[in-house]
């Protein structure tokens, strides 16, 4: 568990990700913690995007920047659970350059809701075992 996240992901950054001054954009940061966190629901927590009757909405996002990336080249991110609630999650996202320094850290929100209703449903079987997995230590 490097700096104590659990998983690790590799993303490629893309030419569209730089902006007009050379460096990738603050809206691109975002979406790669969207990325691979949905990734790993997916891929490990069952989540059903499509149809599944559950579903998680972001109901907060925090982004801090420490260094500029451009394209080409690719961001490690690493992804641990800070807190784990009934039907709530809080992700920690850290990037990090291919040379190991800390590009951006940040934090996003999810809250699982009945797809229909969008009431805050429990998380729960392969969903809550997946992101228990992300917990440190």
């Amino acid at each position: 568990m490097v700096n104590g996240y659990p998983h690790w992901q590799t993303v490629p950054l893309r030419w569209k990700d730089n902006d007009v001054y050379g460096h990738v954009n603050n809206v691109v940061h975002y979406s790669l913690m969207d990325t691979v966190i949905n990734t790993w629901l997916i891929e490990q927590g069952g989540l059903d995007i499509e149809a599944g009757e559950v579903i998680g909405l972001c109901v907060e996002s925090h982004c801090a920047y420490h260094s500029s990336v451009s394209f080409p080249g690719s961001l490690r991110v690493g992804l641990r659970v800070a807190h784990l609630g009934k039907s709530s999650v809080r992700y920690e996202i850290g990037m990090y350059a291919a040379d190991e320094s800390l590009v951006a850290e940040g934090h996003f929100v999810h809250v699982f809701v009945d797809r229909e209703s969008r009431r805050p449903t429990p998380v729960s079987g392969k969903l809550r075992e997946a992101l228990e997995a992300l917990r440190p230590g």
